[in-house]
Parts: C-alpha cells; sequence; structure tokens
C-alpha cells in the first residue's frame, strides 16, 4: 500500500470551500496490532502493511502518519476478548483529538485520558443509550439497519438529540473498508441529526468527501483512501478537508 499519492492520479482542489470538514483518520486494533479489513468481516482482518511503516504497531503507526484526528477501533474489547488500553492512550497523547470506540457496555466502561473521546455504538451500549452521561455516539449500521436491533438509521439519529451525547458517527459497516462510495440517503440523515454528524464506511474518493461536507456532516472518517494514495496524507495531518 502507498502513503503518497500515484504520479497518474489528479486531485481535485477545494480550496475555496467556506466550509472545512474534519478529516478523522480510522485506526481497527486486533491482537496488539493495527488490521485492515473489509466489511465488517472482523475474523477476516490482517496487520496493516505500510510502505516506509516497520511494524503495524499502533503508536508506531500513529507516530510516523502524524494525523490531527484518530478514530479507535478496538476490535477485541468490542468482541469481549481482550483490550488496548495502553495503546489508545499512547496513540491519543500523539494527536489534537482521538474518538475511541472501545465496545463500551455501561457508562462504568469509560476510558479517561486527555484528547480523548468515547464513543458509545449501537452494537455494544445496550437498549437504554439515554443512560450515558457523554461522549459520542456511534449509530452502527449493516444492511441499512441499525445493528442489533434493525431500527432505521435516522430514528436513532433523531432521537440521539435527547442524549447527552456531544455528536454521532454514522458509521456502515459494511462498506468499512471497501471504498465502495457513500450511502444514497446522506441529506435525510443529516436532517435528522442536531448535533455533529460524522460519517465512515466506504468513503471511497476526494469526491465522496466534497459530497459529505455540501451535506453538511461535520467529519468523515477515512483510512483506505489514505493507505491507498487516493487523497494525499497530508488532508488527514491537517485534519480538514476545505
Amino acid at each position: 500500500m502507498l502513503l503518497t499519492r500515484p504520479e497518474t492520479h489528479r486531485f481535485i482542489s477545494f480550496q475555496d470551500s467556506p466550509l472545512p470538514m474534519d478529516l478523522i483518520l480510522a485506526l481497527d486494533l486486533m491482537n496488539g496490532r493495527v488490521v485492515h479489513g473489509a466489511r465488517g468481516e472482523r475474523a477476516t482482518y490482517r496487520p496493516l502493511l505500510l510502505r516506509g511503516i516497520t511494524s503495524s504497531e499502533p503508536e508506531e503507526v500513529v507516530s510516523a502518519l502524524s494525523p490531527r484526528y484518530i478514530y479507535i477501533a478496538d476490535l477485541d474489547r468490542i468482541m469481549g476478548s481482550g483490550e488496548h488500553d495502553a495503546a489508545i492512550r499512547a496513540c491519543s497523547r500523539l494527536v489534537r483529538r482521538s474518538y475511541v470506540d472501545r465496545g463500551i457496555r455501561s457508562p462504568a466502561d469509560y476510558l479517561e485520558e486527555e484528547n480523548l473521546v468515547n464513543i458509545v455504538g449501537t452494537e455494544t451500549g445496550g437498549s437504554d443509550l439515554g443512560r450515558y452521561p457523554g461522549g459520542f455516539l456511534s449509530v452502527d449500521v449493516r444492511d441499512g439497519k441499525v445493528i442489533p436491533r434493525g431500527e432505521e438509521p435516522a430514528e436513532v439519529l433523531s432521537r440521539a438529540g435527547e442524549w447527552a451525547f456531544e455528536g454521532c458517527i454514522l458509521l456502515n459497516l459494511g462498506r468499512v473498508g471497501t471504498g465502495d462510495g457513500l450511502t444514497p440517503d446522506l441529506e435525510d440523515l443529516r436532517a435528522a441529526c442536531g448535533k455533529k454528524l460524522f460519517y465512515g464506511g466506504g468513503v471511497g474518493s476526494a469526491e465522496d468527501l466534497e459530497r459529505l461536507r455540501d451535506k453538511g456532516f461535520d467529519g468523515a472518517i477515512v483510512g483506505t483512501i489514505v493507505h491507498r494514495g487516493i487523497i494525499p496524507l497530508e488532508w488527514v495531518r491537517r485534519g480538514s478537508f476545505c
């Protein structure tokens, strides 16, 4: 995988846009390593190997890539098979802000660390999402429905306005790691959420980022398009899409 753009790729400049959007670099952690896979099929995930970086150890990857913002999914803890708290703390100290999904199952699971924002995912958060005191809510979607209860994403995003979360993430698990593009109902989803809203899963091009920005999303979680050189690494280093 490449960390720099291919010479034949033509990038689109949106420097005149008045509405910059945050770019957050995604890191999936499993068995002590940063891993890469697709579509949320976690049994197939393998260590992420990038040119110029000697290992897939989380702190080394973050140090080498130097993103401004990161999103961490602790897949072991989400699946109930381990945790990466020490690595998460170390990585969070290297960036301006880290958004961390550790498979929170109760308010007692929050991890305290400077620059760290706890994420409560619908996959693990339980039926009473109103009991959580803050952070971000991840609306985890597969095949168009919020897991595990099969609700409509817009309905959950709308109810989040009554809860204490600072913002929400619309995470399309079925498109994670694929670059397959965006869900078609972005405008309705943005309208349903009265808080900050990030999008993750399937972002495949600068055009996808432009569309998210123009629909009013506050951030995009990206990984594959950075590692493949489809967008410049510098964009996640500055932390914004302009």
